[in-house]
């Protein structure tokens, strides 16, 4: 496994130095200040290597950008509206040029509107650290009260709707402000100026697009894009939806092992494949991390590695971020699984037997919880997480045990 870390480019308050010193072999980054549906140049693509490529004090950093996260899909390409068929041909020239600078592993997500949703960004954890958690009554009142999205209340139990109703009337202004704020952060690149009629907007586009409409627009971009990926030799991975069920009346199409099962046999070519996040994938009962691995693990091309504590047994329910060994994962199962699938890989003669993960997310501890990093971003908490996978996988590949 090739440990990864992600960089949100010279603004993250994480900087190279701390990669470095965490040992990471390799730097997942994107271009975040190209708006989406727009060309990554050369020249745009160069500049982000070097930074990487470089030190504070200008000294080699020995670490190359080598996995994209993520290539923006347009919600025009998404609802095959607009420009959509313009967006298409300025992504896969996005991708020709990544190939050429020499990076091969491209992620993105096919998901509505929002990139991710949480209720709370800082949500205190009984040791004093913080951590992202998703309130299913919250966002149940956020949804029903706050943004008044017409018939949002059917889309939750009576049970959920009538705590939404009396949550929501206890809260203060200042919390219903706060509330709207950390779901709109998951709006991609509009933290800071999206409003609740921007998301309207958004959603009211979306209201003739159904799972199976969506779910055929990915496979059409995809069948537009994957040839020439496999062409370049690029791997291209899709994210599962954050979280993994219908939020806002959108469609999810990349929530279950058999959502990925169908794309992938839409797409049938080595290129089209998927990113394994298992605390996306995790915050569902249903979905066995460990055993997709085992059974999809020759088109899984990225690996996201953290842990979720669901707080119910339901589908569709509340979850906060654990650390990295004490969500509902078994980690060290699902380490074992991609150490078997690299195996195989090996005796196959594959190419990309080393498969990049990186420590998905972090709560926030120590220093972190003064530095106000990216939300989930934290340099300490991914540190120990990274530390804890490192343990497992250099336990299980060791001599004295063996790889079982």
């Amino acid at each position: 496994m090739r440990q990864t870390w992600r960089w949100f480019g010279p603004k993250d308050l994480c900087s190279i130095n701390d990669m470095r010193q965490a040992g990471v072999e390799g730097v997942v980054s994107a271009l975040h200040h190209i708006p989406t549906g727009a060309v990554w140049s050369p020249a745009e693509i160069a500049r982000r290597q070097d930074e990487i490529g470089r030190m504070k004090d200008g000294s080699p950093s020995h670490l190359a950008w080598e996995v994209v996260e993520s290539l923006p899909v347009s919600e025009d390409i998404k609802k095959q509206k607009g420009d959509w068929r313009a967006h298409l041909e300025t992504w896969k020239t996005s991708m020709r040029n990544l190939r050429e600078a020499g990076i091969e592993v491209i992620c993105y997500n096919f998901m509505p509107v929002l990139d991710w949703t949480r209720t709370d960004l800082a949500w205190r954890l009984p040791t004093g650290g913080t951590c992202m958690r998703f309130d299913l009554i919250d966002f149940a009142a956020f949804d029903i009260h706050i943004l008044a999205r017409p018939g949002a209340a059917e889309d939750f139990t009576p049970e959920v709707t009538e705590e939404a109703n009396r949550r929501f009337a206890d809260m203060s202004e200042d919390r219903k402000l706060a509330l709207a704020r950390n779901v709109v952060f998951g709006l991609p690149g509009a933290a800071e100026n999206f409003s609740l009629e921007d998301v309207r907007r958004h959603l009211a586009e979306y209201a003739s697009v159904s799972a199976d409409r969506l779910r055929g627009h990915l496979v059409d971009f995809l069948a537009e894009v994957t040839p020439l990926a496999q062409d370049l030799g690029v791997r291209l991975c899709c994210h599962p939806d954050d979280p993994p069920f219908p939020l806002l009346g959108l469609p999810r199409v990349m929530s279950l092992e058999a959502d990925y099962r169908a794309v992938m046999q839409a797409v049938d070519i080595p290129a089209n494949g998927i990113t394994l996040c298992s605390g996306s994938l995790g915050a569902r009962p249903d979905n066995d991390l460990p055993g997709m691995m085992d059974r999809l693990g020759d088109r899984v091309h990225f690996l996201h590695l953290r842990n979720v504590l669901r707080e119910s047994a339901d589908v569709k329910g509340s979850f906060h971020e654990a650390e990295h060994l004490g969500g509902g994962t078994d980690m060290v199962a699902l380490i074992a699984a991609v150490l078997r699938e690299e195996r195989r890989r090996k005796a196959a003669g594959r190419a990309d037997v080393s498969i990049p993960m990186r420590p998905d997310h972090g709560q926030d501890i120590l220093d972190d919880l003064g530095r106000q990093a990216q939300p989930g971003y934290p340099s300490i908490g991914r540190l120990k997480g990274l530390a804890e996978l490192r343990g497992i996988m250099t336990a299980l590949e060791h001599p004295v045990e063996g790889l079982r």
